[in-house]
């Protein structure tokens, strides 16, 4: 640049301002520094600090895009800020991803039936470690164990010596943690029972309790009485006869809901509420996946210990003998019941928050008609309690086993649910005859279509996949307490070893000929190795519908919607909102062959193909939708497009005001 040109600029400038503003000196000190450069040298003028910021600017090669810069950098927030709002905005109307309780079924190992590894005849840890490819197979992710504590065995295992130790029957601590590393390694969870309502009289604990240790004095229910007098009141144990067995230790009664060698544990105690968190942290810092607690409605009972009201108040005192003879008002379900199962979620919350290692919390408690208590167990709007609740209405189904009978069981518990909470199904466990022996094996397909297609988690009893039967116990064989008080009462014809081959002992002990109950004499051709390679056996099926379950939306997370009932069949539609592919099943129930209608469902196309039916040779099958025909026993599982959502106050289909449609949770509607 010319020194006359930034001289000329200078001044320009300079003229602009007000008299009193212009800095002389400054065109002064330009004039002397620049006057009389030395001699044969290049001079450079270059702006220094002292200029001012309008000779600066107007001479800068970046002045001119000052507003445009100025405007894209405010244009950039802006375009910033609407992206986090609206991420924001995606992540709170969004509903969260499925957990592994809820993508997978929950399958309740027996362990002492499930297989024995080391000839003794009763099943063990190990013999669960070397079975884990059934898991796989069948594509289960959640495994229910019973307990494995260390026990007395009175009530096999629901007697528990220590909390923190492993029956010798069933193993090690260190059995335990191969069994449980390997599980996660294959991606599998463990979930542990839990028996927190007593202890067994051989805990130390009581122990220390009945010789009243300052520390343990009041960790039991104790109540005044004699040897020979009458007990403190008309309470009655589950197993019948008196809830209260005189300790001559101690001089007083202990209350036991269950046997006698059960003492029950005293929940207004806080040293006892402290033990049992003390417990659960000890095995989730194992890295257990959750507990099903059990018998939780027990947990609490009322302080001032009176008479509970008679059924028939006509009845002499005396007669009062069985479960079923009293009004449970004072020993089930009392205040501050919920407090504890909050606390208990509380401290499943504080492992849960370790990424991917949600613990699940699952509580047991049969409420029978009373189903708006059960629902409390999954907490408040505001408090959770537990995951879910285990729902055992469906344990009524062979009772009655018609369309309108199952439509009801489910709508039980849908039309109660609170909104937005995951619901849980099953049919069968440790305490109830099997399955294909109260139904016949005709409906064990069928009920098993059922389980897997509802909305929800459904639960599995060892067994119930290849649809095994209850065997013949004789009164020398019982090993069920319940059956050593009244045979007809025992447990053991349902918890026969696995049938897992041909093999003698049914491939569950291959050392010895011993088995802690007898193996049904169907197992050769009732077992997991020939059902394998029947693509028509119940285990195939079952593998088939829980891999769609798993695989296919709809039948995850979306709409459960009935659409008939009658003596027979039972037909609902599962969909989802975006999703072309939906579901109808139609599932006969009844004892007859039947012809389903459903030409009124305007949304359904005319002609419906079969993906999958119970009997295979109807597989691909194509019906008209005004006539379904089913065999009895039989479900048909039939996929068709949806490219609407169905109309629910459609006529013929269900009602928003009768509660017969339901979302299978309405936080976690569509795919994450």
């Amino acid at each position: 640049m010319e020194l006359g040109t930034l001289n000329q600029a200078f001044q320009e400038v300079e003229d602009s301002k007000p008299v009193e503003d212009i800095p002389t000196t400054t065109h002064v000190q330009l004039e002397e520094k620049v006057a009389d450069p030395p001699a044969n040298e290049y001079t450079q003028i270059k702006p220094y600090a002292g200029m001012p910021k309008e000779v600066l600017l107007l001479y800068s090669s970046q002045a001119c895009y000052r507003v445009p810069r100025e405007i894209l950098f405010w244009l950039i927030v802006a375009c910033t800020l609407t992206l986090v709002a609206l991420t924001i905005s995606v992540v709170a109307l969004s509903p969260r991803c499925l957990s592994w309780w809820q993508v997978s079924p929950v399958y309740q190992v027996y362990p002492r039936s499930f297989r024995d590894s080391d000839g003794d005849g009763v099943g063990d840890i190990k013999g669960i470690q070397e079975m884990l490819g059934h898991f796989e197979y069948l594509n289960i992710k959640s495994v229910w164990i019973s307990p494995i504590y260390r026990s007395p065995m009175r009530d096999l295992g629901y007697d528990v010596e220590d909390f923190r130790a492993i029956d010798p029957l069933f193993g090690t601590m260190q059995d335990f943690d191969d069994l449980l590393a390997e599980m996660h390694k294959l991606g599998l969870k463990l979930i542990m029972d839990f028996i927190p309502n007593h202890t067994s009289d051989k805990h130390r604990w009581f122990n220390l309790s009945r010789a009243r240790e300052p520390h343990y004095e009041d960790y039991y229910v104790w109540a005044d009485c004699s040897a020979t007098g009458p007990k403190p009141n008309n309470w009655v144990s589950m197993f019948g006869n008196s809830s209260w067995t005189y300790d001559e230790v101690r001089g007083q009664c202990y209350l036991h809901q269950f046997l006698k060698k059960q003492p029950d544990l005293n929940f207004r105690n806080p040293r006892v509420r402290q033990e049992m968190l003390d417990i659960i942290s000890f095995w989730l810092d194992k890295g257990v996946d959750g507990f099903r607690m059990d018998s939780v409605k027990h947990l609490l009972e009322a302080a001032h210990l009176r008479d509970e009201p008679q059924v028939d108040p006509d009845k002499p005192p005396e007669s009062v003998v069985s479960e079923w003879d009293l009004h449970h008002d004072f020993t089930t379900t009392q205040l501050g019941l919920h407090d504890l199962l909050r606390e208990w979620r509380a401290q499943m919350d504080d492992f849960s928050r370790e990424p991917g290692r949600y613990r699940l919390m699952v509580t047991e408690s049969q409420d029978g008609p009373e189903v708006e208590k059960t629902m409390m167990y999954y907490g408040t709007p505001l408090t959770k309690e537990s995951d879910f609740p285990f729902n055992f209405y469906l344990l009524d189904l062979p009772q009655n086993t018609s369309g309108l009978w199952v439509k009801h069981l489910v709508n039980l518990w849908m039309a109660n649910m609170p909104t937005g909470r995951w619901a849980n199904w099953l049919v069968g466990n440790h305490n109830i005859p099997r399955v294909a022996s109260r139904a016949g094996q005709r409906y064990m397909r069928v009920i098993n279509m059922l389980l897997l297609t509802l909305p929800g988690t459904p639960t599995t009893y060892y067994g119930e996949e290849i649809g095994m039967e209850n065997i013949n116990v004789t009164e020398s064989q019982i090993q069920d307490p319940a059956g050593r008080y009244n045979a007809s009462a025992s447990r053991d014809p349902q918890r026969s070893p696995m049938q897992w081959s041909a093999d003698p002992n049914a491939g569950f002990n291959n050392k010895t000929n011993m088995t802690w109950l007898p193996v049904h004499p169907n197992y050769s051709r009732v077992n997991v190795e020939v059902q394998k390679q029947d693509e028509g056996s119940v285990l195939s099926q079952y593998r088939l519908l829980n891999t769609l379950r798993q695989s296919e939306l709809p039948l995850q997370r979306g709409w459960f919607c009935y659409i008939h009932a009658d003596r027979g069949v039972f037909a609902y539609l599962r969909e989802l909102d975006g999703l072309d592919r939906a579901f109808l099943l139609v599932l006969n129930f009844g004892h007859e062959s039947a012809v389903t209608d459903l030409s009124a469902i305007t949304e359904l196309p005319g002609r419906l193909r079969v993906l999958i039916s119970t009997n295979r040779a109807n597989d691909g099958k194509v019906f008209s939708k005004s006539l379904i025909a089913t065999e009895a026993g039989e479900g048909l599982m039939i996929e068709f497009s949806s490219r609407a959502r169905f109309n629910t106050n459609h006529p013929g289909m269900c009602y928003v005001s009768e509660k017969a449609c339901y979302l299978a949770a309405m936080d976690i509607l569509y795919t994450c």
